[in-house]
């Protein structure tokens, strides 16, 4: 089998595509608000013992897991999906490769920012209300909070939400981006549910994952500036240590371009001693087109673009 084409069309360099960031639009505001009130309403349901915590309990004693055996084996691989550890590598390994394709190192910030508000807002809240879980539970009917738990919200599914909506929200077209974002929330709700069958997870745990995961998504616009300086100091060190120079040091000055103008005092002349000389080009070759295009200035403060002079301009020489 032949590889030199192959391995010539991996080294290919190509360019990020011209797609903005998303910004933080009115939507995208009214849904962050909507999440979050929905997330605030589950934990205050818990808390009050009401109608939700009674239904966690319904399922927990119905054990899903022993009225489905044949599903267990399955569903014991399925959940993996959700696990932070094998998922984070996985979409690291395929945004890696789209970070060297395109040669932006935007893909693996926003996974890493995004992964980083994951941990700290999930694990606060899991921390902080400390609920035990289904197979630690004392009290049949009690919401089991505040104790030495640490599963509400689901971290599975706040994860599979955050991971797998990552691609949806890294596409570049809408066609992709409507495809990605029904896989992910595929896998977010088939996490979700396969944990309550399983008993690792209340109902409400998974509640609010699935809004904890959500909110984290939404608020990633207000990361995106962050994400570009990131990215432009990240470059520069590179280019620093390559010694590679900056784009303003290495760029050369056009020959025959406009001379600068110097800050000229009320009724002072640009050029006291006459215009500096310009160098001309020959007919009909790059350097003279771009010379046609530039702008140039003249005595007076008065100035042309090549339409119509101010006065006649005699055609360079062919000597």
């Amino acid at each position: 089998m032949r590889t030199d084409r192959f391995l010539a069309r991996l080294e290919q360099e190509q360019q990020p595509p011209n797609v903005p960031p998303p910004v933080m639009s009115r939507t995208r505001m009214a849904l962050l608000w909507a999440t979050l009130g929905f997330y605030a309403a589950i934990v205050a349901a818990v808390l009050s013992t009401s109608w939700l915590v009674r239904l966690d309990w319904q399922l927990m004693l119905f054990r899903p897991y022993k009225q489905w055996p044949e599903l267990h084996a399955f569903l014991d691989y399925f959940v993996v999906l959700g696990q932070r550890g094998p998922t984070a590598v996985l979409i690291a390994a395929w945004l890696s490769w789209r970070c060297w394709r395109q040669r932006t190192l935007r893909p693996l910030l926003v996974m890493a920012s995004a992964l980083l508000l994951l941990n700290v807002t999930v694990g606060a809240a899991k921390l902080g209300m400390g609920r035990e879980g289904p197979h630690y539970a004392n009290v049949i009917g009690s919401n089991e909070m505040f104790l030495t738990g640490d599963i509400f919200p689901s971290g599975h599914t706040a994860n599979a939400v955050v991971t797998w909506g990552i691609l949806a929200y890294l596409a570049t077209t809408p066609r992709a981006r409507r495809t990605l974002s029904v896989i992910a929330a595929v896998f977010a709700l088939g996490v979700g549910t396969t944990t309550v069958y399983l008993g690792t997870h209340w109902v409400s745990d998974v509640l609010l994952g699935w809004a904890a995961g959500l909110l984290v998504l939404l608020a990633l616009p207000w990361c995106e500036p962050v994400i570009a300086a990131v990215e432009r100091q990240v470059f520069l060190l590179r280019d620093r240590l390559l010694g590679v120079p900056a784009p303003h040091e290495s760029a050369p000055a056009l020959a025959g371009g406009p001379h600068p103008v110097p800050a000229l005092r009320q009724g002072e002349e640009p050029y006291p001693h006459g215009e500096p000389a310009v160098a001309t080009a020959r007919p009909g070759t790059a350097a003279h087109a771009m010379a046609a295009n530039v702008r140039v200035r003249q005595p007076g403060g008065r100035a042309h673009t090549g339409g119509r002079p101010d006065r006649p301009i005699r055609p360079v020489s062919s000597r």
